[in-house]
């Protein structure tokens, strides 16, 4: 039987490479997904992937009234609410130089938001005897980054939400998780970076499998932790990363190749 059979999640970040790739291995796998994104201009490439096991529903995270009708979706549509994957998020971030407002704005999206999520779909979890829970956290959650500051604290308290929010709802029988992905494909890589052949020649130098993820091995790990393959995994959080977090300041060898020891 399919994992996901019968079962109804709510995706956020829904027009992100990710967020799509999460929305299509949950329905490959027997699953319906109400996807989420601020983008009204994602709608035909999102419901393209949603095809008829889906929901595409635009709007901004930050309101509690668009939370309340993507929940308010899946009920009336599928009837129920399985859970959930969190993977809005703004990348926004001019370090020090941010201001109070660009700060806040930053913690809505990343942090609070899926912090609201979780409180409004809950009771309706509970309703089906539990579920789970995963946000998408980032690598940048556990290691500074040059030229950054607001996206690495928000993700790191995004981290910390799901290991609380895992005692608290575990009586219920419901798992909160983390993915944390490394250097992944996406339009934003693209974008700044000029191809994929380029942006893998730069995830070498610290990501040890040589090259970025692609958005559907970040995807396979989420609907891993969605699973009842993941029955007695909560507050954890996953790192798809190829390796990063596993290096040291000498990474993959460079400075010896550069200089080598005698």
């Amino acid at each position: 039987m399919p994992r996901f059979e019968n079962k109804n999640f709510i995706v956020t970040g829904g027009a992100s490479l990710i967020g799509l790739a999460i929305a299509r291995a949950i329905i490959a796998d027997g699953g319906r997904v109400i996807l989420s994104d601020l983008k009204e201009e994602a709608r035909a490439e999102a419901e393209d992937a949603l095809g008829d096991k889906g929901t595409y529903l635009a709007g901004d995270v930050r309101e509690d009234s668009y939370l309340d009708a993507l929940i308010d979706a899946a009920i009336s549509r599928f009837r129920g609410l399985d859970g959930f994957v969190n993977a809005a998020a703004s990348f926004e971030d001019r370090t020090l130089e941010a201001s109070r407002e660009e700060w806040l704005r930053s913690l809505d999206i990343n942090l609070a938001s899926a912090a609201i999520l979780t409180q409004k779909a809950v009771p309706h979890i509970k309703q089906r005897g539990g579920g789970a829970i995963v946000y998408v956290g980032s690598i940048s959650a556990y290691r500074a980054q040059p030229g950054r500051m607001v996206y690495p604290v928000t993700k790191a308290a995004v981290v910390m939400l799901a290991k609380n929010a895992s005692l608290l709802l575990a009586p219920d029988n419901i798992r909160v998780n983390t993915v944390s992905p490394g250097w992944t494909w996406s339009r934003n890589i693209d974008i700044r970076y000029g191809g994929r052949e380029r942006a893998d020649s730069l995830a070498a130098e610290f990501q040890a499998l040589g090259r970025l993820a692609d958005p559907e091995e970040i995807a396979s790990a989420v609907a891993y932790l969605l699973s009842p393959e993941a029955s007695f995994i909560t507050g954890t959080d996953l790192a798809v990363d190829g390796g990063y977090n596993a290096m040291g300041p000498e990474a993959l060898g460079q400075p010896m190749q550069k200089v080598p020891v005698l």
